[in-house]
């Protein structure tokens, strides 16, 4: 499992927006200074957000982001596989992202790597948004 520079700045935005007031929208220009991601890219990013359900959008004066949902009901491990896919180090081994690989034939490596899996989803799991502000 590797994060990809989407699920990055996703999560350095779902962050920012996290600490701010409840309920308060936010502009993706103060996201954008504050970690120096490109807008353009953002709002791409964003627009996957917002079909997730993750995030809600206002137009106009007062408009921007807010989370859809509290801090604390947004997994690590849901943004990772929105973004990302796979949490496994192998398709071989995913549970939702499942696909026939070579190593299926050696159950030795299956075994391991099942517990890299685990460790990891187990982890992003019980790691929530609210956690990192």
């Amino acid at each position: 499992m590797k994060l990809t520079t989407k699920t990055e700045y996703l999560l350095l935005a779902l962050i920012y927006i996290a600490r701010q007031q409840k309920n308060t929208f936010v502009k993706i220009e103060d996201i954008c200074a504050e970690y120096d991601i490109p807008k353009k890219y953002l709002e791409q990013l964003f627009m996957v957000l917002k079909q997730g359900r993750y995030i809600q959008t206002k137009r106009g004066a007062g408009g921007g982001y807010r989370l859809a949902r509290p801090a604390k009901e947004i997994t690590i491990a849901e943004i990772a596989r929105l973004m990302d896919g796979a949490l496994a180090p192998s398709e071989s081994v995913s549970k939702f992202f499942y696909a026939h690989t070579p190593l299926e034939q050696e159950k030795k490596i299956i075994k391991v790597l099942k517990e890299i899996r685990d460790f990891i989803a187990y982890k992003l799991e019980k790691l929530k948004l609210s956690d990192l502000i």
